[in-house]
């Protein structure tokens, strides 16, 4: 088949990718000379704007880094819904329930079937195909385009209402973002107390403690000081946000999920927005005055 997909960077490119070595032809476009650039090199074609890439092929997939940028991008003069060929659009960007809707409900109009298709892994889950890609759409949709997320990692259908695998992508957001910030105190509690930090993450990865960030964040993005992760800190105080805004919209407490989200608007003050979010462990040491460094280190 031949796949248009908007917004080829960090994550898009990637998942395009893995397009291509499935055998499909792509339309793409980004804003981005660079991001296009190796996808072009392997034989996609690079189109001059979304309008454009609606305009060559019945399905696309949307990669973009904030709600706004989704909306613009699908629904403004000159976006996909000016597309004369488009037919399903597939957004597997973060945007939150709110504007998954008002996407989904224009595009209807114009008789464009919206796919609410967030997923969770990474960039490296990007790369590998072992993504969660959390999928709302009509179920006859989902029948056809399965085939094409599957290329991406599992798939989990949530129903048809636009906006549930938005909600589902939230909460997982935001238990990923809570590990980091009370990992990062748990972790420098410990340094200021003496613990060599490589022994104590060693415990807690082998006791009832362990998640995502020991298990994986701390070893590879803190403790070897980088803090490149590969997740920008604003994108997760954006998700968190969203999260918390739609759970307040549904009239459930988040109590803790605020506490995260300042700790995520602290870290972006502090070091930007383009940080990476393990950068929250640095706010976290600096307050402490400590730094989670091992005893060779």
């Amino acid at each position: 088949m031949e796949l248009g997909f908007v917004g080829v960077g960090r994550m898009g490119g990637p998942m395009a990718s893995r397009l291509l070595d499935a055998g499909h032809q792509l339309v793409v476009f980004d804003t981005s000379a660079d991001a296009t650039a190796p996808l072009a090199a392997r034989g996609a074609r690079v189109a001059g704007s979304a309008g454009e890439v609606a305009s060559l092929v019945p399905i696309i997939f949307v990669s973009l880094p904030t709600p706004n940028i989704v909306q613009t991008v699908a629904l403004a003069p000159g976006g996909l819904i000016s597309g004369a060929t488009v037919r399903i659009v597939i957004d597997v960007s973060t945007t939150g329930p709110g504007v998954a809707g008002t996407v989904a409900k224009a595009l209807a109009e114009k008789d464009i079937t919206y796919v609410d298709s967030p997923v969770s892994g990474g960039i490296a889950g990007a790369m590998k195909g072992t993504l969660a890609v959390m999928v709302a759409c009509p179920k006859a949709t989902y029948d056809e385009v399965e085939p094409l997320l599957k290329n991406f990692g599992k798939t989990f259908y949530t129903g048809e209402k636009a906006g549930l695998a938005q909600t589902a992508k939230l909460a997982n957001n935001l238990l990923a973002a809570a590990a980091i910030v009370l990992s990062s105190e748990a972790v420098v509690m410990g340094v200021k107390a003496g613990l060599d930090p490589k022994v104590l993450i060693d415990i807690i990865n082998a006791g009832s403690g362990r998640n995502s960030a020991t298990q994986d964040k701390f070893p590879r993005a803190v403790l070897t000081r980088t803090f490149d992760f590969g997740f920008a800190t604003g994108l997760s105080y954006k998700d968190v946000r969203l999260c918390i805004d739609e759970a307040e919209a549904l009239g459930v407490p988040m109590v803790a999920g605020a506490a995260v989200r300042q700790m995520l608007a602290i870290t972006q003050a502090k070091f930007g927005f383009d940080s990476d979010f393990t950068s929250v462990a640095r706010v976290v040491e600096e307050w402490a005055g400590v730094e989670i460094k091992g005893s060779s280190d």
